[in-house]
């Protein structure tokens, strides 16, 4: 194990990554259950709320991970898992911008205004109910949101993997 695999990332790369993983989580719960929205008239706005917010921080860490150097992975990982996991990254990046980008583009075309928790409104985008556009938004969003589950059982999994049997201080780095 290599000094080099316990640097670990700054203070607002990991804020961010637990912000948004505890946001993403909280979606998926709420995304899952949709069919229950009726029983609890808070859950739409919630997350589409939070939605919004995964939308910003996931910009802002973007930003932030293209103005600072992560710390390196161990050297001795192979080029495999090395290509694994900077493509897994980039795919959540992906997902993280489409996903909300996809909720925000069919709500606009609902009757229904956009709002922060209550605080401020949101623009809508300039979508019309019905149209093709609309409607390949709420089917890309359905479809994206469900790729979270295995991208982040891999994530997860590599990570833990990492920690118990590699050894390799790889998952400290975030902690």
């Amino acid at each position: 194990m290599t000094q080099q695999a316990f640097v670990k990332y700054d203070g607002v790369a990991r804020t961010l990554h637990w912000l948004i993983a505890l946001a993403i989580l909280i979606e998926l719960r709420l995304g899952l259950t949709s069919d229950a929205w009726k029983a609890n008239p808070w859950a739409p706005g919630v997350h589409k709320s939070i939605g919004l917010t995964i939308l910003v921080l996931t910009l802002v860490r973007i930003g932030w991970r293209l103005t600072h150097t992560p710390p390196a992975l161990p050297a001795d990982m192979p080029s495999w898992q090395v290509l694994l996991a900077k493509g897994t990254h980039w795919l959540f990046y992906v997902l993280l911008v489409a996903v909300p980008l996809s909720g925000w583009i069919f709500s606009s075309a609902g009757p229904y205004p956009l709002n922060w928790f209550g605080l401020f409104d949101i623009p809508k985008l300039a979508v019309e109910k019905g149209s093709m556009l609309a409607e390949a938004a709420h089917e890309g969003h359905e479809i994206m949101g469900q790729f979270f589950i295995p991208l982040l059982l891999l994530h997860v999994g590599a990570a833990l993997y990492h920690h118990f049997r590699l050894k390799d201080g790889v998952l400290r780095r975030m902690l």
